[in-house]
């Protein structure tokens, strides 16, 4: 694994769980409706963060391209998760920002 990737790799890691986390009490919140695309992109960003992190741990050739990706994901997911008041909103929205800034700075 390159260097370059390992301080973005925790990073990354740390968006997962705040995603995963916030998918499972969105579900769990009294109005699912409302929180529909909060779950959807909660879902779709868990997802590149997970590819990202197979990429970078297996020296992918596409790995700037995947960090990229990721950070779009992770951009939009804090946008959605920032509407909402509730606290596992509020951390995944600044997880996800920081992860989009780590995944930008890696794969510059």
């Amino acid at each position: 694994m390159d260097k370059k990737y390992e301080e973005c790799l925790k990073v990354i890691q740390e968006c997962l769980k705040a995603c995963n986390t916030c998918f499972d009490a969105c579900l769990k919140e009294e109005d699912v409706k409302m929180m529909a695309e909060c779950i959807r992109l909660d879902r779709e960003c868990a997802d590149i963060c997970a590819f990202a992190v197979q990429a970078i741990t297996r020296n992918s050739p596409f790995t700037n391209q995947i960090l990229n990706l990721c950070a779009d994901v992770c951009e939009q997911c804090a946008e959605e998760c920032a509407k909402h008041e509730h606290e596992h909103c509020k951390r995944c929205a600044e997880a996800c920002r920081k992860c989009a800034d780590a995944c930008r700075k890696a794969a510059a």
